[in-house]
């Protein structure tokens, strides 16, 4: 059987027209304000909320197919009854005679959709290198197979008459003359859910609630060159309700701070420790790279590599995520180590500087030059203030000469 309760609120057939059910809301809205008739403020709403519902036509075609139940579950495509409710009662200050009685404040629509279960999961940068798969145990609600969802047995769920199935009680209170206020809460005989069951005839299993947890087991595939913070959705696999979509679980990845690469973008950096024969000299190093693999590092001879020096070896940093052959490349940046002072005697240090490039022509000085040594002193030195700085740290103060610039070598 049709429901048609709404029409009956109005006094109109359900084939009326739009003109006759503006006609008729008009005449009961007179007729129940809360300034002429205060105790029927009840009435008054529910005239209002029949006349919002079948004077739009996609919300009066949803009622005319479904009923008020199919309103409160979102049937048919439209919005949920909560939304229609909201767009009724609340929400912008509009509604019913420009906001009229304190209209606003509803609460917000129930989504169609169930809400996304977020899950972080920590990796290393060597599992994000070569691929991994984790398994992660949840648990969520799923709808109860016993009851499929309907919280009893067939028929022992009924709409709630204390909020007519709404699950929200909506109250009227004057605040002056001609002023009334509308105040909505949780229904405290359904809960807000709008329906009720008797004891006796709820669901075994679930006990009414509709659903039950379940513990879910999710094999987590983190594919080669995937990054930190990228997600990982598996859809719908969060809860589940009854009547709506379930949710997705996402996984956010949490990469683990390497101790010796450090990871931008595809290419991977790595800093490393030479001795000035091997910067003038060539050199052969191996390195250790992500997967366990041993790479040797061949520099040759005369090759000059200069201190903060960067070179590159193509194609050994990260692999590229959704490319299965393409890598960034590997950057290693070299720290010359110097030697110890009076590590020759001066009859070699005069051999060896016959092995390398000659020095500069001298400086021309006048007669009174004044001759002085260079010493070893603190680095934290005193100004002519009297005030302590770094120099040749931090370059912070103007007046220390800072270091030059850092040299940046061709990509080899």
């Amino acid at each position: 059987m049709a429901d048609t309760r709404l029409y009956d609120l109005l006094g109109v057939k359900p084939n009326a027209s739009d003109a006759e059910i503006k006609k008729a809301y008009r005449k009961l809205a007179k007729e129940f304000h809360p300034d002429k008739n205060p105790e029927e403020g009840e009435r008054f709403k529910e005239i209002n909320f029949a006349y919002q519902i079948l004077s739009d036509n996609e919300k009066r075609e949803m009622y005319d197919k479904f009923g008020e139940r199919g309103l409160r579950e979102g049937m048919g495509g439209g919005g949920g009854f909560d939304e229609v409710f909201s767009h009724i009662f609340g929400g912008g200050g509009g509604g019913l005679f420009g906001g009229f009685g304190g209209f606003g404040g509803g609460r917000p629509h129930r989504r169609r959709r169930g809400e996304d279960l977020v899950h972080p999961l920590k990796v290393t940068l060597e599992d994000l290198y070569s691929g991994k798969a984790s398994k992660l145990q949840l648990t969520k609600n799923v709808v109860c197979a016993q009851c499929k969802g309907a919280g009893g047995k067939a028929g022992a769920v009924r709409s709630c008459s204390n909020c007519n199935g709404r699950g929200i009680k909506v109250t009227i209170r004057h605040i002056g003359p001609g002023m009334v206020q509308q105040m909505q809460s949780a229904c405290n005989v359904c809960k807000g859910e709008g329906e009720v069951i008797n004891e006796k005839d709820k669901c075994k299993k679930c006990h009414g609630k509709k659903t039950v947890k379940e513990n879910k087991i999710l094999e987590v595939h983190v594919s080669k060159g995937m990054r930190d913070n990228q997600k990982i959705t598996f859809d719908g696999e969060g809860d589940q309700e009854p009547g709506i979509d379930a949710g997705d679980v996402i996984i956010i990845l949490q990469q683990k701070e390497h101790e010796t690469f450090k990871r931008v973008r595809n290419d991977l950096y790595l800093e490393k420790d030479i001795t000035l024969s091997e910067a003038l000299c060539g050199f052969d190093m191996v390195i250790t790279h992500l997967d366990k693999r041993e790479i040797k590092i061949h520099c040759p001879p005369g090759k000059v590599i200069e201190p903060g020096c960067i070179r590159g070896v193509p194609g050994e940093g990260m692999p590229i995520y959704g490319r299965s052959t393409t890598n960034g490349n590997l950057y290693l940046r070299f720290n010359v180590t110097f030697p110890e002072k009076n590590f020759l005697d001066e009859e070699k240090l005069k051999e060896l500087e016959k092995l390398l490039p000659p020095r500069p022509p001298g400086p021309t000085v006048g007669e009174d030059v004044e001759e002085v040594d260079l010493e070893d002193i603190d680095q934290a030195g005193a100004s002519s203030d009297g005030r302590q700085r770094q120099v040749y740290e931090d370059g912070s103060d103007d007046e220390a000469a800072g270091h030059g610039p850092r040299v940046q070598c061709a990509h080899q």
